[in-house]
């Protein structure tokens, strides 16, 4: 008890700074990201519950900030341009990942989340596919763990593939939106690529995010035919942070006074969003590193593989392309 106490008023402190060290400017997404998982598993998570709120918290309003530098053209065109690649890119990830999981003999459930946090933003879309399927509480933690970390790798080693392999900056934000999980790497690894893979990345990654809502529908229309639906769910969370950032967009679109202001707002969104990812970071434990079996994790790290091969190669044949963005 003597040894404990200590040490957690030391992560404490060290949580403390690495959030002070993650607003700083200097300080880019994936060191942000990087700091986070190891302060957490040098030293553990002291606050975890107040960790996961302000994530839950912060990457909402963070994306609907970015909205205020962004241009409502540029958003229609990537959804409208996309909307046949993003159906047609979802479809294959999903069927890639069920025969993975019955080739790997992954549960269902579990391998089902992974397929579904591939195809669509990760996290999010496991956090609403979850209570329709009622999945167990470790099915849950080993989905979210494995995509978890292979975000954490992307992040990192995108960008480096990226420039190694001559992408553009409009390529490489359509291909990040198309093989990165969650929302936040997405964005991250825009960010740390250049403003226009940002742009990009961010309208294509958020036309994407809207098929959560249909394909959770879906599979709970699917789980209520076979008996298996939880009735007492939660109903499905709406993507509201979708609607705020395209009402920002459109504020600084059509009311040309409100660009400098927009500027300053997308600007504190962005260093917002660093520190969520500094807090995702702190949210690993070593717990959930020790539930990623090697079944579940390797029927994820496959199908990421797959589907950001796939993704890499169509865009880099020019088959995919969102065209050319509107400058300010």
């Amino acid at each position: 008890m003597s040894t404990s106490a200590p040490l957690q008023r030391i992560s404490k402190v060290l949580l403390i700074l690495g959030a002070l060290f993650a607003l700083a400017p200097f300080t880019s997404s994936a060191a942000a990201l990087v700091v986070g998982a190891l302060l957490a598993l040098a030293l553990g998570q002291p606050w975890p519950r107040q960790v996961q709120t302000w994530t839950h918290r912060l990457l909402p309003l963070s994306v609907v900030g970015l909205g205020a530098d962004m241009d409502l053209r540029a958003v229609a065109r990537a959804g409208q341009h996309g909307l046949g690649y993003t159906a047609l890119s979802i479809a294959i990830v999903l069927a890639l990942g069920w025969s993975l999981a019955r080739l790997l003999k992954v549960p269902r459930d579990t391998g089902l989340l992974i397929s579904v946090g591939t195809a669509i933003c990760g996290g999010s879309a496991i956090a609403a596919v979850a209570p329709v399927l009622r999945s167990k509480e470790h099915e849950i933690s080993v989905a979210l763990a494995t995509v978890f970390l292979l975000n954490a790798v992307a992040l990192v080693i995108f960008p480096a593939i990226g420039h190694a392999t001559g992408l553009g900056q409009e390529a490489f934000g359509l291909w990040s939106a198309l093989a990165i999980h969650d929302t936040s790497s997405v964005v991250g690894a825009g960010l740390a690529y250049g403003p226009r893979a940002l742009e990009v990345a961010t309208t294509v990654k958020l036309a994407r995010a809207l098929w959560i809502v249909p394909l959770t529908l879906g599979i709970g229309w699917l789980a209520a035919r076979r008996g298996e639906a939880n009735p007492d769910a939660p109903p499905v969370k709406r993507p509201w942070f979708i609607v705020g950032f395209l009402v920002a967009a459109a504020l600084v679109t059509f009311i040309p006074s409100l660009r400098a202001s927009g500027h300053v707002v997308a600007f504190a969104a962005r260093r917002a969003l660093v520190l969520t990812l500094f807090l995702i970071g702190a949210s690993l434990s070593r717990e959930a590193l020790r539930e990623v079996g090697p079944r579940p994790f390797f029927q994820g790290l496959l199908l990421w593989l797959m589907a950001g091969s796939l993704g890499w190669g169509a865009v880099k044949l020019g088959l995919l392309a969102v065209g050319p963005l509107p400058v300010r």
